[in-house]
């Protein structure tokens, strides 16, 4: 669809070179943001531009640097991208500026550790966390024995995500798997999480070990839940999983556990991000219970 709406003109050369050095410096900067927000959204200049009912060529010299902007158009672009008018237009104080340039000077690999931080120590209200327990770790770690526990003792509901994710299903885990691949899984994975989150305002969760290797889910779970890493040896991971009646690890129990050590050693930076750990190894299970129950009740 074309809209023959009346756009404001690129700035000529001339006019351009009269405009003081901050003036160009806010145009450009404008133009990044704009940029910036449809790119973090996915969408094609094409797509904003219709949605905003501006032409693209308008669109692509504002992204520029190179647009005149007026503010009815801005206001539309913002309506079209999600965003405030303050947002789009950098009107916010040094401090915001300072926290701005200290996150785009941090190497990638420290850049997720401070905003982990900055979610936990000014994000959502601490005590909201709490009433909202996540237990990770690997099968075997004791997650729902001490999750069902723990539930039980708060009177909170208790879940296991799997088995939220097969009732959604219709079909058992290894069905799903065999039907759908680890891309099905992982997609059913978050809608069963974030339904849990938008209807319970207190649980205790004890989700699937490998939650933690997709990103975007993991920071959902980690920014809304208060997180506890329930680690074991790979010895007593295994033994657990075979006292529970599952015999297959032991047909190949060397490569099986050569298998599980990897897996452990490849998720530890991941569970470490957890908010505690509790270490169940070799540990008795009322014990652990009540460094659990400690540190939701803290």
């Amino acid at each position: 669809m074309r809209y023959s709406v009346a756009m404001p003109a690129a700035l000529p050369a001339d006019e351009r070179r009269e405009h003081d050095d901050d003036t160009v410096a806010f145009l450009t900067d404008l133009g990044r943001r704009v940029r910036d927000r449809r790119e973090q959204k996915g969408q094609s200049r094409r797509a904003l531009a219709a949605e905003a009912k501006v032409s693209e060529r308008y669109l692509a010299q504002l992204e520029t640097g190179d647009g005149n902007v007026s503010i009815a158009l801005l206001r539309r672009l913002a309506v079209a991208l999600g965003a405030t008018l303050p947002e789009l237009l950098g009107d916010d104080g040094p401090e915001q500026r300072m926290v701005r340039r200290f996150l785009a000077e941090l190497p990638p690999h420290r850049l997720e550790d401070a905003l982990l931080r900055m979610i936990r120590e000014y994000g959502r209200d601490d005590a909201a966390r709490r009433s909202r327990l996540a237990l990770v770790g690997l099968r075997g770690a004791g997650k729902t024995t001490l999750g069902d526990a723990l539930a039980r003792e708060l009177h909170f509901p208790f879940v296991e995500l799997d088995r939220e994710i097969e009732r959604e299903a219709g079909v058992g885990l290894a069905e799903l798997f065999m039907l759908y691949g680890q891309a099905g899984y992982r997609r059913l994975e978050r809608r069963c999480l974030e339904r849990l989150l938008d209807t319970h305002d207190r649980f205790v969760v004890a989700v699937g070990g490998g939650i933690v290797s997709e990103p975007d889910t993991y920071h959902v779970l980690l920014d809304r839940c208060y997180t506890v890493w329930i680690r074991a040896t790979p010895d007593e991971h295994m033994g657990r999983v075979v006292a529970q009646g599952d015999l297959r690890p032991m047909e190949g129990h060397a490569e099986a556990m050569a298998d599980l050590k990897r897996i452990l050693v490849a998720r530890e930076p991941l569970y470490r991000k957890a908010d505690a750990v509790v270490d169940t190894s070799g540990a008795d299970p009322m014990h652990s219970l009540a460094e659990l129950r400690e540190l939701a009740t803290r």
